[in-house]
């Protein structure tokens, strides 16, 4: 993390030839269990990483908003008066979006003035992971909407910020997500999952207590990159909609196990193992938050593997690469596995002994050399705080 911080704030000063006012990070996520509920109304519980992008910010005195990188070799500049979804394009989508999200009255409280607030510089640097299914884009958006709150002097909470993460993700950049992400990012506290109703918005910390345990979460990054604007969610996202739409539903968090057998009757086939996964999937968050808080984490690794295999054949969004990240991850004493994120890609997770860890790199590493397939990155994530000032 302090890299980072120094990269950014010497990246800025580099670029912009003045000191930032300050510097803003915001986390990566983990989704330990519970994928494709958060649209669907239900419950996650993700937990924010110890990977984050930093945000370099100075006020300027003018209008204009800049924004540069360190994963994109480009300089976006736009006057504040043609901020607009519309108008905002690539990576920059993501931090710009922000600040046009922030000046919105869907956020249900009071939104930005961007007819009086200053135009900033922005340099951000991160260590996510991009399209790994570790929400690099809530690490950008979180990390940018806590640092607008403090220059800008917005006072909003960070219920508010979070939707302005989503809005920005959903509107200007295009991609149909929940609002799990964004709440992960700024909700995140050290050791703890954040546990989500997507109705109500309501979370609270569960702790994972995987040290206590002598427990690793490893991250099994596959090197095939996922873009949840592009179709495959779409569709899924569709499927799920039809299914509590022909069912008269609200959505399918109104749905539970009793009612798989009705469902079945009236949904084709397809639409109905899409509702299927997200029933079985809400069901196995809650049990999964049960059984840490009575149990421990060694007690959920049977519901982390069942989840993997809903998703791959329920859901369909697994593919060959995630699936023998798991399948090796078991057959090396894991205790659960399962692919994390939006899917077509990304990574998998594994829950095992500390003890295990480096015979877990060696069977990942020699079982996709078999295949074929790119080297994979894997790494212990922990738990981690929320967005935040950093200096």
């Amino acid at each position: 993390m302090t890299d980072i911080r120094d990269d950014a704030r010497a990246a800025f000063r580099d670029l912009f030839d003045r000191e930032p006012d300050g510097l803003w990070s915001g986390p990566g996520r983990v989704n330990l269990i519970g994928e494709h509920t958060d649209y669907n109304d239900g419950f996650v519980l993700p937990f924010a990483i110890d990977r984050r992008t930093v945000a370099a910010v100075a006020v300027r005195d003018d209008r204009i908003l800049r924004v540069a990188s360190g994963f994109a070799d480009e300089l976006v500049e736009l006057d504040l008066a043609n901020l607009a979804p519309e108008a905002l394009r690539g990576w920059s989508a993501y931090p710009l979006g922000v600040a046009w999200a922030l000046g919105e009255s869907e956020l249900g409280e009071r939104g930005a003035d961007l007819g009086a607030v200053p135009g900033v510089d922005i340099f951000l640097d991160s260590d996510v992971p991009v399209g790994a299914g570790l929400s690099s884009s809530a690490a950008i958006e979180c990390a940018v909407a806590v640092a607008l709150n403090d220059v800008w002097q917005l006072g909003l909470n960070r219920k508010a910020l979070a939707r302005a993460g989503q809005l920005a993700e959903n509107t200007a950049v295009g991609a149909p997500t929940g609002i799990m992400d964004q709440t992960a990012s700024l909700f995140g506290e050290e050791g703890a999952a954040v546990f989500l109703d997507c109705r109500s918005l309501e979370s609270r910390p569960v702790r994972l207590g995987l040290a206590d345990a002598g427990l690793s979460l490893i991250v099994i990054d596959t090197a095939t990159a996922h873009n949840l604007a592009d179709g495959g969610y779409r569709d899924r996202r569709a499927s799920c909609e039809l299914a509590a739409r022909t069912l008269g539903i609200p959505s399918l968090r109104d749905l539970d196990l009793d009612g798989l057998p009705h469902a079945k009757e009236v949904l084709d086939e397809v639409t109905f193992r899409r509702a299927r996964h997200v029933v079985t999937e809400n069901r196995r968050v809650l049990d999964t938050v049960r059984l840490l808080s009575q149990e421990g984490p060694g007690a959920i690794g049977d519901i982390l593997t069942a989840s993997h295999r809903s998703l791959r054949d329920d859901f369909e969004v697994s593919t060959p690469e995630l699936d023998l990240a798991v399948e090796t991850a078991l057959g090396c004493g894991a205790l659960g596995a399962r692919m994390t994120g939006g899917g077509f890609g990304g990574a998998a997770i594994a829950l095992l002994p500390e003890t295990e860890d480096s015979l877990l790199r060696v069977a990942i590493d020699g079982a996709f050399a078999e295949h074929g397939y790119s080297q994979p990155d894997i790494f212990r994530v922990n738990a981690s705080v929320g967005a935040r000032r950093d200096t």
